[in-house]
């Protein structure tokens, strides 16, 4: 019995005509072509649409970015192996008609035009907003720490720096008092150690002039950390340790599960990134009212009322923290509030009436004790280790008030969650390797992540819905199908994303 056999290397063969014959009715790549081809390039802000009158032939933006959608959706990011692609993968052949840019230019077209890649986004989430692929009842926001291309030794902090120009210090004093006992020795072994010791004296200073100069940098600036290699990366936590990197942000529809709405910070916590997230989103579908579920680490007073003042019905769950939390005391959830009365009802069933108020820090708070009533308490070790308990009220409370009876009467909906926004954020970092960012500098992460999410959402479309599907509607389209609502998203960004970069 024979093993089965190739056909010999130097026969001839009639293969078909055409590059166009190798590719199947049904292949993703056929859509990725129309997709681009319906888009309107220049308003999305893509550099060289129209070819300059003089000079050499450049590529055209549609080409290139039709290679780089089809990269990422074959978890392909690097600017070499799309090159190599060019000249070996059929598909990518006929996706640019035989075009084989270098990599250097397909690295440029990603770094030139970082600010398109998101409007890209936006019209492909528009497509399948047409495609009535939302369901625009439920969103789920969250955030995920992707590593940045810098070192955790090549990022510092101000204890950082402090301790570590103690440490130059110490290590330059005893330095020098060995280079003093070399001195009072004649020996040649001393001299050739005395010239060792220079040399490491010197060594230190240099890193201390260094130390003292990012320290001073720090303090000149406010920001919190210095990072040398992508200066706008910052150390945050990403289990199982801190790492150096973003926070990619996410709103998915719980329809199926596509990303509504993306962007990425350097914030080190979600704190304060609810309402910017979830109001764009709800913009993108057009809901006039969205419910919208996050963990305890967007519990903020003014994110969930500006959330409710924007129509969005807000579920995040109150965390536990605080000093009763940690010395195992009455919570102060189990102090009841009666809005009738104003007054808080302590679990000794006794009154707490407001004391005074505080306009100092983040917002201006009411505190209610009853002094008299916490003397003579016998449930008083239990609440509190000073002489009475008082329990502080946000002048807006009544917003998380209401939001605590919504997670009252639904209680499943933290559930969800999970469920909804586990799914991309496991796609993105298993299935598509994605688990890191290839580019420095904020604005570029932003276009590396928009190409990203478009890819992951292209991904989990094409399987919903069917290429055969997806090029009727775009052959149904005799302009550009997006380009008009371009704008409004555009300046709807700039105006609900005003994320740091300290």
């Amino acid at each position: 019995m024979h093993h089965i056999q190739g056909c010999d290397r130097n026969q001839t063969l009639l293969l078909p005509n055409s590059v166009d014959d190798y590719i199947g009715p049904d292949n993703p790549v056929r859509f990725v072509d129309a997709f681009v081809e319906q888009l309107d390039l220049q308003g999305a802000g893509f550099c060289r649409v129209e070819p300059e009158e003089t000079g050499r032939p450049g590529y055209h933006p549609g080409d290139l970015l039709k290679l780089y959608i089809y990269g990422y959706l074959n978890r392909v990011r690097s600017s070499r192996r799309l090159e190599a692609e060019t000249k070996r993968n059929l598909e990518v052949m006929w996706l640019l008609r035989g075009l084989t840019p270098d990599f250097k230019t397909i690295a440029d077209f990603r770094k030139d035009n970082r600010d398109a890649f998101k409007p890209v986004f936006r019209q492909f989430v528009l497509l399948c907003r047409k495609l009535d692929l939302f369901g625009g009842e439920l969103l789920a926001v969250d955030g995920t720490r992707l590593k940045a291309v810098n070192n955790t030794e090549r990022n510092f902090t101000h204890a950082k720096l402090t301790k570590q120009i103690e440490s130059i210090d110490q290590k330059l004093t005893n330095y020098l008092e060995r280079l003093d006992r070399c001195d009072v020795q004649e020996a040649e072994p001393s001299a050739a150690r005395a010239e060792r010791l220079t040399e490491k004296i010197a060594t230190l200073h240099a890193q201390q002039v260094r130390c003292n100069a990012m320290l001073q940098e720090l303090e000149h600036t406010g920001e919190s950390q210095i990072s040398l290699t992508d200066p706008d990366s910052r150390a945050m936590a990403m289990n199982p340790k801190v790492g150096v990197g973003y926070n990619a942000q996410v709103a998915v529809d719980s329809k199926h599960k596509l990303i509504v709405e993306q962007e990425v910070t350097n914030a080190g916590t979600d704190l304060g990134l609810l309402a910017p997230t979830a109001t764009a989103a709800k913009e993108v579908l057009g809901a006039k009212r969205i419910k919208v579920v996050a963990d305890s680490g967007y519990y903020k007073g003014e994110d969930i009322a500006a959330c409710e003042a924007a129509g969005i019905e807000a579920y995040v769950a109150r965390p536990q923290r605080g000093f009763a939390v940690r010395e195992g005391l009455f919570r102060k959830e189990e102090f009841h509030y009666d809005a009738q009365n104003d007054v808080y009802i302590c679990p000794g069933n006794q009154q707490l009436h407001p004391r005074y108020r505080s306009s100092g820090g983040e917002h201006d708070r009411i505190y209610y004790c009853n002094r008299d009533a916490c003397r003579h308490c016998e449930l008083k070790s239990r609440c509190t280790t000073n002489p009475y308990r008082q329990v502080a009220r946000w002048i807006d409370e009544a917003v998380l008030d209401r939001m605590e009876t919504r997670l009252k009467a639904n209680p499943e909906i933290l559930g969800q969650r999970r469920e909804l926004v586990e799914h991309p954020f496991g796609s993105i970092k298993q299935w598509m390797n994605q688990g890191a960012f290839l580019m420095r500098g904020l604005e570029k992460v932003r276009a590396e992540f928009s190409l990203t999410a478009l890819a992951y959402n292209m991904t989990r479309v094409l399987t919903i819905v069917g290429i055969e599907r997806l090029l009727k509607v775009l052959k149904k389209a005799k302009n550009p199908v997006f380009s008009t609502l371009y704008s409004p998203f555009a300046e709807l960004t700039r105006k609900l994303h005003p994320f740091s970069t300290n």
